[in-house]
């Protein structure tokens, strides 16, 4: 913008005589002076005619008339001359208007564009109030905007609606200006920490104020508020304004605690989940590391016979009896136990505080005998189920470093009370750590040896108890351990089955017997050809392609099918006898004879004994070792044998160890037998070499004839 002063300097100089006028001015000058003195000349040579009167009329007349010329130029001359000082004035009085009208009008165009800008920022202001009004009435959250000198504070409308007040109500928080109208509604567990957070960022100890906190409601009710503000600081640095918004969180902080509790609890009986045990464990076990008077205990339950209820009743019934179960195993404890559930049918119980061992013993045996109440899981029936549960007992006084190694402990305490017959609790001991060390020591050799493939087949004779000859063998599987040596079966079978490890042995013995078998029956051929008998585990017999891994291993070796004879333990058959009886048809097809192992020891039904396609029936031991003995009179080994004759089977004895057993089962019309009072299980160079004798004396009896 151009100052006026500026503009009107401009305008003198403008006006000015440039160059030209300045030199006719002074030529005008020169003519008047020169004029002047012509006039004074005249003048004074008239008045020396006149005074000589040496003169004439004319020359007088001409004289007074130039006189009068003269006087009448100087007369014009000096009116010229005012003239021009009048035309002076009046430019100068013309110049200074125009100098001031410029600079009024220079002033009057700054009086405008202040005026505009003036305008343009109340425009600029009011757009922005409206948007602040706008943004207040559309925000979600409460606006709030605190003087600090004044101690009055102002709260939007909004504010009071998140709090269940409406427009205009005469106790809406909105109406009192005091800081109290907020601050005396949120909840006392958190307005302690609301006012710190508020104070440290007065004290510039944080960049803003942030807090989140439950706030009273016209209904009664606390709700979530998160509230944000910031400080508004003089020179000094002095907080004199805060100003901020409040936003309802409620719904986000229920789903927030709903997580939390999701992933510290159980989703189906609402217990602690192993989570949360762990933590209570970890606490219980630091302040058994202060305090030496302090002991607690940690026990693991386990029910019995859970899967059959989720089998026969279904899934539903399941869950139905897991709830039962956590609300009686709740009703066992004292407040400050804790229990969770950690998976399946898996709890655990931390007791705290107790005495003695005995303690813990008193609450296993109440838990038992609490679970043994009956349980009605089936809507509109009458059925009721029984529960009961084994225990393990780890005490803290073992003096434990990690709460994992409690857990693991009470565990193995499970383990054993499930081996010495379940619906019991044991205490845990160090022994039982060394067996369960033990035992995942033996599992790791067994992997091993599975790789290395250091299991050997043993051939045990089975005899034909009407001539004694040998009419096959049982292929029993060996560990030729290069640690270990022989390891007996009862050792490393019973951990095969349970880690599924038997399955592999299952394959190698099925196929090197089967070839064993065939190169024995080209080495000795007879008109009845041997069998090889093989055993198929639970786990095996259960496998998706057991069909089609027999027919391979048939093709493989090329032994006759009919050579060769499946045995299934009862308990395995009993399991599930509908699917079962359609895998033995299967194997039937194969023509491969199936046998009952164990026949006399599981939980079969004489129902189903006719529909199954066997071939045989294998008696138990524990019957025949009972044959001979004075108050036993083989009653029912003589039943078995002819129950299995009406369904058209023959029978092998198990376990035969005298020559009376063998008498006594020959004239009940057992067909075979089997056991060390024939042999051993032997090597199979042992068990060629008794074949090769066997054919020896039948070839030379043939010669004899």
């Amino acid at each position: 913008m151009i100052n006026a002063s500026e503009a009107g300097d401009g305008q003198l100089e403008s006006s000015e005589p440039k160059g030209s006028q300045r030199t006719n001015i002074v030529i005008l000058r020169v003519m008047l002076t020169t004029l002047v003195v012509m006039v004074g000349v005249i003048a004074l040579e008239a008045v020396k005619q006149i005074t000589s009167f040496d003169i004439t009329f004319w020359q007088l007349q001409a004289n007074t008339v130039i006189l009068i010329a003269l006087v009448a130029t100087l007369m014009a001359y000096f009116a010229l001359r005012q003239y021009r000082r009048v035309i002076g004035e009046v430019e100068a009085w013309e110049r200074a208007s125009r100098e001031k009208n410029a600079r009024l009008s220079l002033a009057n165009r700054a009086l405008q564009d202040a005026i505009a800008e003036r305008q343009h920022t109340e425009k600029a202001l009011r757009q922005s109030e409206e948007r602040y009004a706008l943004a207040a009435r559309g925000s979600n959250g409460g606006l709030w905007d605190w003087h600090l000198e004044t101690g009055e504070i102002y709260l939007s409308p909004r504010w009071d609606a998140m709090l269940g007040y409406g427009e205009n109500e005469s106790d809406a928080p909105s109406r009192s200006k005091r800081p109290a109208a907020w601050l005396e509604r949120i909840h006392p567990d958190d307005r302690q920490g609301v006012e710190e957070q508020i104070e440290l960022h007065r004290g510039g100890g944080a960049p803003h104020f942030e807090s989140q906190y439950r706030l009273l409601c016209k209904d009664g009710t606390y709700r979530w508020m998160s509230g944000r503000g910031l400080a508004v600081r003089d020179a000094a640095g002095r907080a004199t304004r805060m100003a901020g918004s409040q936003n309802d969180i409620h719904e986000r902080k229920q789903v927030e605690e709903q997580l939390v509790h999701n992933a510290f609890y159980d989703t189906l009986t609402d217990l602690p989940n192993r989570a949360l045990f762990m933590t209570h464990l970890e606490r219980a076990l630091a302040r058994a590391t202060r305090h030496s008077n302090y002991v607690f205990a940690v026990l693991f339950l386990d029910l019995d016979s859970f899967k059959m209820v989720n089998d026969s009743l279904g899934h539903l019934a399941g869950d139905r009896l897991l709830v039962g179960v956590a609300q009686r195993l709740q009703e066992c404890l004292r407040a400050n136990d804790t229990i969770a559930r950690l998976g399946g049918d898996e709890f655990s119980i931390l007791l705290d505080g107790i005495h003695e061992a005995g303690d813990a013993i008193r609450v296993a045996e109440r838990i038992q005998r609490d679970l043994g109440a009956p349980f009605h899981l089936v809507e509109q029936s009458g059925q009721e189920v029984r529960a009961s549960a084994s225990i393990g007992i780890a005490l803290s006084t073992t003096h434990y470093e990690e709460p994992s190694h409690l857990l693991r402990d009470a565990d193995t305490a499970l383990y054993r009370a499930k081996e010495q017959g379940r619906a019991r609790y044991e205490m845990f001991d160090t022994a039982m750590h060394t067996k369960v060390v033990a035992r995942l020591q033996l599992e790791n050799e067994l992997r091993r040896a599975i790789e290395r493939h250091e299991f050997v087949v043993h051939y045990q004779p089975i005899i034909a108890l009407e001539d004694g000859r040998i009419a096959g063998f049982e292929a029993l599987a060996r560990w030729q351990s290069p640690e270990r040596g022989l390891v007996p079966p009862g050792e490393f079978i019973p951990v095969a089955e349970e880690n599924g490890l038997i399955v592999p042995i299952d394959r190698g013995v099925l196929l090197a017997a089967c070839l064993q078998m065939r190169q024995w029956q080209q080495l000795y051929p007879r008109e009845t050809p041997l069998t090889i008998s093989v055993n198929l585990s639970t786990k095996h017999f259960s496998q998706a392609g057991l069909v089609e891994q027999i027919a391979q291993s048939l093709e493989r070796t090329g032994i006759a099918p009919h050579s060769l004879k499946l045995e299934i333990t009862e308990s395995a058959i009993m399991q599930d006898p509908e699917t079962v009886t359609g895998k033995l048809h299967q194997l039937r097809e194969l023509q491969t004879q199936i046998s009952m192992d164990d026949f006399g020891t599981g939980y079969s039904s004489l129902s189903y004994l006719h529909r199954f396609p066997l071939d045989t029936l294998k008696i138990d031991r524990s019957f025949i070792n009972r044959l001979g003995q004075p108050e036993e009179h083989g009653e029912i080994v003589q039943t078995i044998v002819t129950l299995a004759h009406h369904l058209k089977m023959d029978v092998v004895a198990e376990g035969v160890e005298t020559a009376e057993q063998a008498a006594q089962l020959k004239a009940m019309g057992c067909e075979y037998g089997q056991g060390y009072f024939f042999a051993r299980p032997l090597p199979v160079e042992a068990a060629q070499a008794l074949l090769a004798a066997e054919f020896s004396r039948q070839q030379g009896c043939v010669g004899v004839r």
